[in-house]
């Protein structure tokens, strides 16, 4: 068990955490929740021992391990990705590199009769053991299991990790964290750079974690699926719910509806009882009587309310320029990067006030295309054209991390500001939550959502008649995300967004455009309009979809008419393959259950008969599933 007792932290004049207590159990899966700054971070820090509270401690149990992975990370360099996930290994790697040893020595010594050759054979047949024992055999498969669930192919394995973007590194990180399996698993934001195929696998390896998982995550979706407890902070305290996110906002309403209707009750009682007493101590025969009710209303333990942080972003566009009746045409954008090919010869027009949000899988160009349209890259083909007095307001999904960490808030707000709106900077910073000193804070000290909100307040410096937003919501809290939805309802000009977040973008647009096999598929109306359209349940239904024609880079196949013959044996494939799949996982499943039994590794000869068949059987799952994929297809399905 962990346990953290009276944990005081101060910065300047503000208590983050005024003598917290809590604890976690071996088990639990705790969700860390609380507004942008409120400290959830810090406190994850304070758990792993990155940072020392003022007051109070940390215990957890001797000889237990703990991972923390935060959102400040370096990988070093020089190493593949394999070589640096298989660095989660480190300690079965000594044993292999022993072993080695010990196999090189046996070959050239021949005192067998030796004490000391005896000794040597005494611990190769111990670490042998041993190596089998703790996964030595299987870390490689294990670890390419977990690379590929986080969204890595079997070619990017013998890339330098130099190579990849910082989200990427993160998921390298995570790759060792979950392979390292530590007793307490801390995770601050390990969604923010995955996409929604990874963070399934994540929620499903998570939730059937023998540790206890600490997550900071603002996916109400991956909360609710991930966790079975919430731990909320707000205002230096932290109030404890035995549930999941969805439960815990129905709980917390409850406690503080039941909270203040007792403070409203006892503050009646006591009126009352102060009205009596001034109209006893008015009449000299009931004075003493008076007295006494006063001895007894002075003992009554008044119920104080818990502050709650009320404070709200005060988020308004400025008004937008008129501009010309269309406001960007797009012809023929294609974007290649090397043998890749993202987008292949698409048209897209924005016209005045259109509303238009991009959905659809990673990878499937919804990024690029935001960027070719404004001009921050170029395309490979085609043009696009901005029409008559367009100006652009661009919230990139990295807007934040581009921010200069040295300067302080004000001095970023400066560096952004027009010379008209200098003298409204510190107001405009108060309406984002800024306020006081906290203005003149350095940018490095910050959150993610409050550089969120910082980076946000920079780009409304300007009046802008486009804004082009990339997954604006990342690092934004609950609260903050719907402020910012508020204010894009009232924005008056045109808006595209790139989201996979539906319920930010329900009702918020009047155009969907779906990205799928490197072309564009409109839909008119919402994003639910679109979902109920397409006959999907969720954004993440969208984004799990594999692409219809099976590979990559090949452009779609024209569907013909069938015949009622032909469509009945396609469905009877798709059933058939359906039927097989679900079978081959249960098989796949069952075979997962042997391996997780320690007892498993001592027989050498299972291990590897197992690892066979589980390679058999998910080679054959491969085949079914293309089968299945390929039918599907060809119904339209």
């Amino acid at each position: 068990m962990l346990s953290a007792t009276g944990i005081y932290q101060q910065y300047g004049d503000r208590i983050l955490f005024d003598r917290v207590t809590f604890t976690i159990g071996t088990r639990d899966k705790v969700g860390l929740v609380g507004r942008n700054g409120a400290g959830k971070s810090t406190m994850l820090k304070i758990i792993a021992g990155d940072v020392s509270p003022d007051e109070g401690k940390v215990h957890r149990e001797s000889g237990s391990t703990l991972g923390f992975l935060h959102q400040e990370m370096d990988l070093p360099s020089g190493h593949t990705v394999m070589e640096e996930t298989l660095t989660a290994f480190a300690h079965i790697q000594e044993m292999e590199d022993r072993l080695e040893e010990l196999n090189r020595e046996m070959e050239v010594r021949t005192d067998y009769t030796s004490d000391s050759y005896a000794s040597m054979l005494e611990e190769f047949t111990h670490l042998t053991e041993r190596f089998a024992l703790v996964g030595g055999i299987t870390m490689e498969a294990e670890a390419e299991r977990v690379l590929k669930g986080l969204g890595f192919q079997q070619k990017d394995f013998a890339r330098q990790t130099t190579e990849f973007s910082g989200g990427w590194q993160m998921r390298i990180e995570l790759a060792k964290m979950l392979l390292q399996r530590p007793d307490y698993l801390l995770l601050d934001e390990p969604t923010n750079h995955l996409d929604i195929e990874s963070i399934i696998w994540l929620e499903n390896w998570l939730s059937s974690y023998s540790g206890a998982v600490i997550t900071i995550s603002h996916d109400r979706q991956f909360l609710d699926n991930v966790t079975n407890r919430t731990l909320e902070i707000e205002l230096g305290k932290v109030y404890d719910y035995k549930a999941g996110y969805s439960k815990y906002v129905e709980l917390q309403a409850e406690r503080r509806e039941k909270a203040e209707a007792a403070y409203l009750n006892q503050q009646k009682v006591i009126a009352d009882k102060e009205r009596t007493i001034s109209r006893f101590m008015a009449k000299a025969t009931k004075t003493k009587m008076a007295q006494s009710m006063q001895k007894q209303l002075d003992k009554i333990e008044r119920i104080e309310l818990d502050e709650t942080n009320t404070a709200v972003m005060n988020l308004r566009f400025p008004p937008a320029p008129r501009s010309g009746a269309i406001t960007l045409l797009a012809r023929g954008i294609t974007k290649t990067y090397g043998k890749l090919n993202v987008l292949r010869g698409v048209d897209l027009k924005v016209d005045r006030g259109d509303r238009v949000a991009f959905v659809g899988q990673n990878g499937q160009g919804k990024t690029t295309l935001a960027k070719i349209l404004i001009g921050k890259i170029p395309a490979t083909a085609g043009e696009v054209e901005l029409g008559h007095n367009v100006s652009v307001g661009y919230y990139a999904q990295n807007q934040s991390d581009a921010l200069d960490g040295n300067k302080t808030l004000l001095e970023t707000m400066e560096e952004a500001s027009p010379p008209e709106m200098r003298t409204r900077l510190r107001s405009v910073l108060g309406a984002f939550l800024f306020s006081g000193e906290d203005q003149d804070k350095k940018v490095m000290v910050l959150s993610g959502g409050e550089r969120a909100r910082l980076a946000l307040a920079c780009m409304l410096l300007r009046p802008f008649n486009l804004l082009v937003l990339d997954e604006p919501t990342n690092h934004l809290d609950m609260a903050s995300k719907d402020m910012l939805k508020s204010a894009l309802m009232e924005y008056d000009g045109t808006l595209l967004v790139v989201s996979h977040d539906r319920e930010f973008l329900a009702g918020l647009t009047d155009r969907t455009v779906e990205f799928r096999d490197h072309q564009l598929y409109e839909h008119l109306g919402d994003v639910n309009t679109f979902l109920e359209k397409r006959q999907l349940t969720d954004m993440r239904s969208v984004e799990l979809e594999k692409p219809k024609n099976g590979t990559p880079d090949a452009a779609p196949a024209p569907r013909t008419p069938l015949d009622n013959d032909e469509r009945r044996r396609l469905q009877k494939e798709v059933g058939t393959a359906e039927r097989k799949i679900e079978r081959l996982e249960q098989e796949i499943e069952k075979i997962h259950l042997k391996m997780a039994d320690p007892t498993f590794y001592e027989d050498t000869g299972r291990v590897e008969k197992t690892t066979a068949e589980l390679k058999r059987k998910q080679e054959q799952l491969d085949e079914v599933m293309e089968a299945w994929e390929t039918a599907s297809f060809q119904l339209g399905e």
